[in-house]
């Protein structure tokens, strides 16, 4: 059989990457005879004949398996494409293994997609907007690293929260830009053109050193949920160690 070769606009294309799916399975493609890669990725020219994106006749498959495969498929693993489509194939022939945590494949996807879901929640607890001027108009501006491309999936979260903001979040995989009624997407970015420091972030230190409440410190927990990369991005981590240390004595710890 020819290899067939799927091509996906974007590192978080699902519906592009289910439209295929949908029609290699149609036409009985098995796994190692399809290479996936998104957008202008240079492939091997012998890599077979493109799938066509356009939009099949729907094939059923358990909602466990879709809900795990849109989280997993924002993983920046490579291989997760052929991964997923892998399992689609073997769920669509016993829907029930998308439950069984026993399998090898069902296991490996659903580690992808809890860490997804962990970057996410990273995403939305780490974020911290700077204000910056711009045209003598106030805008709020944070830089952010996410392991995956979690970006547009966590841009509700966003503008649900901030809607009454105007601002931007910058990260090396893309950006995101609020007006206040648009939100509108932009090209990858450097940290160096995130903000410096303003007066949000010192009132937030002196926000964190008031309410920071030593006889619930566990500094361990703290580390789990806030990995030391995470640090240079915070503002209130640059007080922590002062606090964590002068609290030892009355913490007894």
């Amino acid at each position: 059989m020819t290899p067939r070769l799927v091509t996906l606009d974007r590192e978080d294309d699902f519906e592009g990457w289910r439209n295929a799916a949908r029609s290699l399975a149609a036409s009985a493609v098995p796994a190692h005879q399809v290479v996936w890669q998104v957008g202008d990725q240079r492939t091997d020219l012998f890599a077979g004949a493109p799938v066509d994106l356009a939009t099949t006749r729907p094939i059923m498959v358990p909602g466990d398996f879709v809900r795990i495969a849109r989280c997993a498929l924002l993983h920046s693993e490579p291989q997760r494409f052929a991964l997923l489509y892998d399992l689609f194939l073997k769920v669509l022939d016993r829907p029930s293994l998308v439950r069984d945590r026993t399998d090898g494949l069902v296991h490996k996807v659903g580690a992808l997609s809890q860490a997804v879901l962990r970057d996410i929640h990273k995403m939305q607890g780490f974020v911290r907007f700077r204000e910056v001027q711009e045209e003598g108009v106030c805008r709020c501006v944070a830089w952010f690293e996410p392991d995956h491309h979690i970006l547009r999936a966590s841009a509700a979260f966003f503008v649900n929260r901030f809607a009454a903001m105007t601002w931007s979040i910058l990260t090396p995989k893309g950006s995101l830009h609020w007006d206040g009624g648009r939100l509108l997407e932009g090209p990858p970015a450097r940290r160096q053109d995130g903000p410096d420091a303003d007066t949000v972030e010192a009132v937030w230190k002196t926000y964190y050193a008031a309410t920071f409440n030593p006889a619930r410190l566990g500094t361990r927990a703290m580390m789990r949920e806030m990995p030391g990369r995470y640090w240079r991005n915070l503002p209130e981590t640059s007080v922590i160690r002062d606090l964590v240390s002068g609290s030892a004595p009355k913490s007894g710890r």
